[in-house]
């Protein structure tokens, strides 16, 4: 986590980044593809990476399993429609568990 805070933190001054008012500069799909392809393999990593598949793992396992809103997934995703990110949604069955026992807590019920 330290190591991505770092990451991040590089970018602030950077005026492409400044320019666009984004944490990062923002790349194609292609290159970014790219780049996770090197990282895979500089760690040995198998399992095929792109661009599509961190966004994903960000939206499920990241933020909304952890109770993050979903407009604000939405919102960090870029998407112009709430639709698009309920699709991550629809895929995290234990999120509705999680937040039935959140409310049985604090309704005091049992």
């Amino acid at each position: 986590m330290r190591k991505a805070l770092e990451i991040i933190e590089s970018f602030c001054d950077y005026p492409p980044s400044l320019a666009q008012y984004m944490v990062r500069p923002v790349l194609s799909n292609q290159k970014m593809n790219s780049y996770l392809k090197e990282i895979a393999s500089l760690c040995e990593i198998t399992k095929k990476l792109t661009f599509h598949i961190a966004k994903y793992t960000f939206a499920t396992t990241i933020t909304l399993s952890n109770g993050v809103p979903i407009e604000t997934v939405s919102k960090m995703l870029g998407h112009l429609d709430i639709r698009t990110t309920q699709h991550y949604a629809k895929l995290l069955d234990n999120r509705m568990s999680l937040d039935m026992e959140t409310l049985i807590a604090k309704m005091g019920w049992l």
